[in-house]
């Protein structure tokens, strides 16, 4: 399918991963590469808080960049970590869309799972199976230290509230004392003690940051461009309000 109108290629890479370093030199000028690490169900639940469905139509690549110093920071990669919730078809097939949507504009999204375990109420007798996301803070915590071996970064941007990456944290900042690691909190809620006892720096997204980083109706990709991912009805906008006269 082609559509004309809201087209959204992906993003290249301001500055080489590859080089190895404190940062880069772009002609005259040093920059820092930037590599952001996002927990995926933090940052969603943190938004759906906000009761604002659209807002979860959100461009990860455009959000990061709102995060970094533009004259003397370059955003190089964005990593995304989440798992599908294959046994609810809606949420399912609304996340698989946006996983496509993530890819077309640059993010590399990198996928647990969920694992069922039995559960019973012992006073009531009802049986049920529940649901754990496995995955996620081990996969954040390799591909941040992957990615420091291999020299790709010279600032983390880690955005999350769990705790469990605290060791993560501190084995980057000791192996690789240039590096710095910046936690970064989600919208209305507060950083991990754990996390900020151990990072660089902090910083907090704002809702105001998110509602200018959306993605549009059609994600556009490839050559010729085609719509690779559409917005869920669930996700569109509200209806503008009519003035008063």
């Amino acid at each position: 399918m082609q559509v004309s109108g809201s087209i959204y290629g992906s993003n290249p890479a301001k500055a080489d991963p590859s080089v190895s370093g404190s940062g880069v030199f772009l002609g005259e000028i040093f920059v820092t590469r930037v590599a952001a690490f996002i927990d995926g169900f933090n940052l969603y639940h943190a938004i759906a808080r906000l009761h604002e469905p659209h807002l979860k139509w959100l461009d990860l690549w455009k959000l990061m960049e709102r995060q970094i110093r533009p004259k003397s920071e370059s955003l190089t990669a964005v990593y995304y970590f989440s798992a599908y919730a294959e046994w609810l078809p809606g949420p399912f097939a609304r996340h698989q869309e946006y996983v496509r949507a993530l890819k077309a504009v640059g993010v590399t999204p990198i996928m647990g799972h969920f694992k069922g375990k039995d559960r019973h109420c012992h006073k009531c007798g009802a049986n049920w199976i529940a649901h754990e996301e496995k995955e996620t803070d081990v996969n954040v915590a390799l591909q941040m230290l992957n990615e420091a071996y291999k020299g790709a970064y010279d600032k983390a941007l880690l955005v999350t509230r769990d705790s469990d990456l605290k060791p993560a944290i501190e084995m980057v900042r000791h192996n690789f004392a240039a590096n710095n690691v910046t936690v970064v909190a989600p919208p209305h809620l507060g950083h991990s003690n754990d996390l900020i006892q151990v990072a660089s720096a902090k910083q907090k997204i704002k809702k105001t940051q998110i509602a200018e980083s959306l993605l549009p109706q059609y994600v556009m990709s490839g050559d010729p461009e085609t719509v690779v991912a559409t917005r869920p009805a669930e996700y569109d906008p509200p209806a503008p309000v009519a003035p008063k006269y």
